[in-house]
């Protein structure tokens, strides 16, 4: 096949490698990272020295087998995590510039009876398709654009532009269960919500909301319950939110309100954000979409936002069930991808006093997007802290009608290093009030979050993992079945080595010490988002 090439699937074995190859005929190799032209015919380049396996393109495009566990799984623990986030970084030569640019691959742990299968896909989205088949980009990515023939070329791209016609479909940042039981990956835009099978990982179809909402964009990560989906859909043209939600069996979303923005020329980024029983949080962030980004042929360091201090932060809480908005702060500046929960204050009597909302905040430093360029990432030395500080900032909104918030932080940033993103929660806590969150931090010096962490917000303490070279993603926490205590269960991370490798690995929960992990047949990208 002179397109791409494809493995097959092999079960309770390693199956063989075949590489990802645009073009299988020009003597270049593409063994576990980016490559460059040959010197000379018949020159190899192997680069899997050069770059760390988080940062490098997936082997192949697709692989199955059963893993060897050292350690036990538990065997209460029968289900199947999924990981969702950028695995190929590439086409032919050229060599994407971010992280988020890369086309999405999708990964599955599957449990049974102390046993693991894994299995890694690509995502067919309608850019990767058309990538792979053309040999370029063909969609506007994060920060990458197709390139120009002629002026006339950038024309016509610009008018699809504002039809969304040439936006990405590239589904790469999270992966969500709907209480229908579809399994749904999804990035910034709308048109990227993609159906895939949680088994066999592969894509079904778009998601197509059946309402006349409209719009390019929305949240990458919604609020999913098994009794709905909410989420947010920004107004660039007359700046706001709209707060939307979507019953299971349906592809219909029903608008449940609307926030105005109270400053800025754009609404402020609305990557996630968090809700409690009875309310929704619409977080207005100072780093803001900004539509001459949006249109420009090659990325700013901030690409397609703009960071605006003179136009202020706020928080917006709206009542989910009216749609009434019952309070709107100003808040100091923040700079956050993830909120990780919230809940409601009480008083004495019962009565709602005022909304608790954590997010892994950034200081308010937007330089964080930049520093997730590839080769930020492949550059580091071991030596450098580079990384910039973060920490669990935990918002007040009073509901007394008072115009200000406030923002601290929750615990000590330096019991996690004074790193922190990707966070999970015990799913029965959504909204409410939690003693637990586990997390990335870090152990410095670092250019990227490398340790895993479990934070007790109540006694503000941090237990932290980390072995040397390790990039971990996402921990996620799954409950054991009946479980009474709010960090009884397992919490799952997949592993990238400094040496090329990878593994599966769980944690217990309570003591976060190691109970099992997997080794797998090769070391995997830095993944994203999961569900169980």
């Amino acid at each position: 096949m002179d397109s791409l090439s494809l493995s097959g699937i092999c079960r309770h074995q390693f199956s063989p490698i075949t590489m990802l190859d645009f073009n299988q005929s020009n003597h270049r190799i593409e063994k576990a990272g980016f490559v460059r032209k040959p010197e000379k015919d018949n020159e190899t380049v192997d680069l899997r020295d050069r770059n760390h396996v988080a940062w490098t393109s997936v082997r192949q495009e697709r692989w199955e087998g059963e893993l060897v566990v050292q350690g036990e799984i538990p065997l209460w623990l029968k289900g199947t995590y999924l990981r969702n986030g950028p695995g190929l970084w590439h086409i032919e030569d050229y060599n994407f510039r971010h992280l988020f640019d890369g086309y999405a691959t999708l990964v599955k742990l599957q449990f049974e009876n102390g046993r693991l299968i894994a299995g890694h896909r690509q995502i067919e989205s309608e850019a990767y398709k058309a990538a792979r088949k053309n040999k370029k980009v063909c969609f506007r990515e994060f920060s990458e654009v197709p390139k120009y023939e002629n002026f006339m070329a950038y024309v016509g791209d610009i008018a699809k532009l504002f039809s969304g016609a040439s936006l990405t479909d590239n589904a790469n940042t999270g992966v969500v269960k709907l209480g229908d039981g579809r399994v749904v990956c999804l990035t910034e835009t709308q048109k990227g919500s993609l159906v895939i099978d949680p088994n066999s990982l592969e894509t079904l179809g778009r998601l197509e909301y059946s309402d006349s909402l409209g719009g390019l964009i929305h949240s990458a990560h919604p609020i999913v319950t098994d009794a709905e989906f909410l989420t947010l859909l920004p107004d660039l043209v007359n700046p706001g939110y709209l707060v939307v939600r979507m019953e299971p069996g349906t592809n219909e979303r029903k608008v449940i309100g609307r926030v105005n923005c109270r400053n800025g020329p754009a609404p402020g980024w609305v990557h996630s954000f968090p809700v409690t029983e009875h309310y929704v949080v619409v977080p207005e962030m100072p780093l803001r979409y900004c539509a001459q980004n949006l249109l420009r042929a090659e990325p700013t360091p901030l690409y397609k936002f703009e960071w605006r201090p003179e136009s202020k932060a706020f928080l917006h809480v709206m009542c989910k069930a009216s749609g009434k908005i019952v309070a709107s702060v100003e808040v100091p500046l923040f700079v956050t991808f993830h909120f990780i929960n919230a809940y409601e204050e009480e008083d004495e009597d019962g009565r709602v006093t005022a909304i608790i909302a954590d997010c892994c905040e950034h200081n308010a430093d937007a330089t964080i997007l930049d520093q997730l360029r590839l080769q930020n990432l492949r550059s580091f030395n071991g030596k450098d802290d580079l990384l910039p500080d973060a920490r669990v900032g935990r918002f007040t909104i009073p509901l007394d009608g008072s115009p200000y918030g406030k923002l601290e932080s929750a615990l000590e940033p330096d019991e996690h290093g004074r790193g922190m993103d990707m966070c999970s929660i015990n799913p029965t806590k959504l909204g409410k009030k939690y003693r637990y969150a586990y997390a990335c931090g870090a152990q410095r010096p670092c250019h990227f979050p490398n340790t895993l962490t479990k934070l007790d917000l109540v006694k503000k303490k941090a237990k932290n993992w980390h072995e040397a070279g390790a990039v971990p993603s996402e921990p996620f926490f799954v409950a054991r079945p009946g479980a009474t205590e709010e960090d009884d269960g397992v919490v799952i991370s997949l592993i990238s080595e400094k040496n090329g490798n990878g593994y599966a690995l769980l944690l217990d929960g309570s003591t976060f010490e190691e109970i099992a992990r997997a080794k797998l047949p090769y070391g995997l990208p830095y993944g994203l988002h999961g569900c169980w």
